[in-house]
């Protein structure tokens, strides 16, 4: 693999054969890997936060329909 620099990209080289862009700065990668298991996270907490939603509005309607159902037997 034959690496060309870019210039006013230190940390960026190009790949001569394949013509790919490769980040030769470990540091700046691993923030990208951080920043993206930073979002990951976020998105697995707003998924469970919509799934708990969920579930409390099930709730809800299934107590509804419960008190509903006692009121006609009380009837």
């Amino acid at each position: 693999m034959t690496l060309l620099k870019i210039q006013e990209y230190p940390g960026l080289k190009r790949d001569k054969n394949s013509n790919g862009i490769v980040n030769t700065n470990r540091t700046q990668y691993e923030e990208y890997k951080m920043i993206k298991y930073r979002i990951k996270a976020r998105e697995t907490q707003a998924d469970e936060i919509r799934y708990t939603i969920k579930e409390i509005n099930t709730l809800k309607s299934e107590l509804r329909e419960i008190k509903s159902l006692l009121k006609e037997i009380v009837k």
